[in-house]
């Protein structure tokens, strides 16, 4: 089962709808700043896009600030066994990433302009991470309840150590986020998410 209070449901898609808007206009200038140092850093694209699985398994355009070299996608395979996680692709220290991007990662600065999937209604400022289709396709029957609910900027595997979750874990904590889904419990984990993000603590 998934939440299905629609009025609950209703009040937090507004409140993505106000927090997205309100996020691109305050951060438009630093957007810049970061989109000029992306640019003049590396060869490539400032935005890098890449396809999603959303509600229900909807493919959607995910928008990252490119924080990887622009060949990276090519170089993925040679790296596939170096990957820390099962069936989520990472690995710490990742050769790909451009010395600009590495610091974006840090601060989960490059996903800035998902406040505009957010607003689009791709996903939701709270809620299980969108996952690749590939990483789909290798999902045990029960982790593929997290497609029932929007995908979020973060959750409650940000709050238990972002990048040092095993994928294990990262799946049980959306299912616990699923089974306990509430407006305060999505205030709670933003207000708990902004610290650990500023502090870049728990990522690679």
């Amino acid at each position: 089962a998934t939440p299905h209070d629609e009025i609950r449901l209703m009040l937090k898609r507004l409140t993505d709808i106000i927090v997205a808007a309100a996020g691109l206009v305050i951060l438009a200038p630093f957007m810049l700043i970061v989109a000029l140092l992306v640019k003049l850093t590396s060869p490539g694209p400032v935005i890098f896009r890449q396809k999603r699985c959303g509600l229900n398994g909807r493919i959607f355009v995910l928008y990252k600030f490119r924080s990887m070299y622009a060949d990276a996608e090519r170089l993925r395979p040679a790296l596939e066994h170096l990957s820390e996680r099962k069936t989520a692709f990472k690995i710490r220290n990742d050769p790909r990433l451009t010395p600009i991007g590495r610091f974006l990662r840090k601060f989960s600065i490059d996903e800035w302009p998902q406040l505009w999937n957010v607003l689009k209604g791709d996903m939701s400022l709270v809620g299980p991470r969108p996952a690749v289709p590939a990483e789909v396709e290798r999902y045990e029957r029960w982790q593929r309840r997290r497609l029932r609910m929007r995908p979020g900027l973060t959750c409650l595997w940000t709050l238990a150590g972002r990048d040092h979750v095993d994928f294990e874990t990262w799946m049980k904590l959306d299912m616990q986020y699923i089974d306990n889904w509430s407006l305060a419990l999505d205030w709670k984990i933003l207000l708990k998410t902004i610290p650990m993000v500023l502090t870049g603590k728990g990522a690679h």
